[in-house]
């Protein structure tokens, strides 16, 4: 997710925008200065530091639809994440939506990687069904959305009815997530690994854990693209300058999901990069916002 910053890329080109002024797509550094609300609530989901979700619930009676919002950050603790996807959610609550923001234990945090990374994501996500009562939150209306790293783990949970018994993180009955949205997704782990080594510089191994007799093929049950036809819908969108996840990956998955007869589509943000996709405050939040609220059924 970020070492074109660190190789100087995020110097881009200054583009024109719709009403003629100059604007420039944003960098690493405007991407880590965002920032939000505080929650309305902090909700541990295990003993872990980074096991918790943060909900942010509108005013009002509700019930509320949900977006079940995954973080970014090359799945690393080194760019934080869930600090910055409270500017998308105070942004998303101003609109009656409740957000269910979720912290996850990275590949370099003890328990982490495979599989507690996935057990986090899973375990998160279906402590939704234990809040929606008390939080006034309609499990009838819920779209997950992630953020680049968190694009994976997003259309990974909505595919995870698709895991094996055999799958450390298979769990019965999982929450239904009938639509997806990956914000510069990296979810084929198996076709990106070099675009994801390149971009984040991270092995396999560190993402989808180790070969073994038991296990020989360990994308089966790690990459969404292997859980494939997952009866989902998935809205890939990218920023026509994102450098980490270019607009092709998208339309590489979108490839591949509609093959397997599930319902796909890639949307380009005009003039964007890899963090425009998460700013409530970019051009191109009227696009990202206007697909939440499609999802969820809102006009």
């Amino acid at each position: 997710m970020f070492k074109p910053f660190r190789h100087s890329l995020l110097a881009a080109a200054t583009l024109v925008g719709a009403a003629g002024a100059a604007a420039a797509p944003m960098t690493l550094q405007d991407y880590l200065a965002l920032s939000g609300p505080q929650p309305d609530a902090r909700i541990a989901y295990g003993p872990a530091p980074s096991q918790f979700a943060e909900l942010f619930r509108p005013a009002g009676k509700g019930p509320f639809p949900v977006v079940v919002l995954v973080h970014g950050g090359c799945w690393t603790v080194e760019f934080g994440g869930i600090g910055q996807m409270r500017n998308m959610a105070g942004a998303l609550k101003a609109q009656g939506i409740a957000v269910w923001n979720v912290e996850y234990r990275r590949y370099d945090e003890a328990g982490g990687g495979y599989p507690g990374m996935y057990q986090d994501i899973a375990t998160a996500v279906d402590r939704l069904k234990d809040a929606a009562a008390e939080h006034r939150l309609d499990l009838q209306r819920v779209v997950a959305v992630g953020h680049s790293a968190g694009g994976h783990l997003a259309q990974w949970a909505a595919s995870r009815h698709r895991l094996p018994v055999s799958s450390p993180a298979w769990v019965q009955a999982p929450l239904a997530l009938p639509t997806v949205i990956s914000l510069g997704g990296l979810a084929d782990l198996r076709l990106q690994a070099a675009l994801i080594k390149s971009s984040c510089e991270r092995d396999t191994v560190q993402l989808a854990g180790v070969p073994s007799a038991a296990r020989p093929d360990v994308f089966a049950d790690t990459s969404p693209a292997e859980m494939l036809p997952a009866a989902i819908r998935t809205v890939l969108i990218h920023g026509e300058h994102d450098t980490v996840s270019p607009p092709s990956t998208g339309t590489a998955y979108a490839e591949r999901a509609r093959a397997a007869g599930d319902a796909a589509e890639v949307i380009v943000l005009p003039g964007a990069s890899h963090y425009d996709e998460v700013s409530a405050q970019s051009p191109a939040w009227g696009i990202v916002g206007r697909e939440i609220r499609k999802a969820l059924g809102l006009p």
